[in-house]
């Protein structure tokens, strides 16, 4: 299945991309989508963390993704 992906922040940087439609098996955890997302866009294993949001809500490595989900990928920001 399709996730629609989203990047902010450096990600866009790294990716190239601000969206991107990756594909994925069904009953993907975030935890393993976060291993896709390393294997097909090694450069973001530049980035030390960054937090996932599914539907715009804030997702720990268990939570399973299902067809239509857009995930977010947030890279940690730092301010003044």
């Amino acid at each position: 299945m399709k996730i629609k992906t989203l990047f902010f922040g450096i990600t866009t940087d790294l990716i190239g991309a601000s969206q991107l439609d990756i594909d994925i098996n069904e009953k993907t955890s975030i935890k393993d989508f976060k291993e896709v997302l390393k294997k097909v866009y090694s450069q973001l294993e530049n980035i030390d963390s960054y937090a996932i949001a599914v539907n715009e809500e804030y997702a720990t490595d268990a939570t399973v993704l299902n067809e239509r989900d857009v995930v977010a990928v947030i890279p940690p920001v730092s301010g003044g």
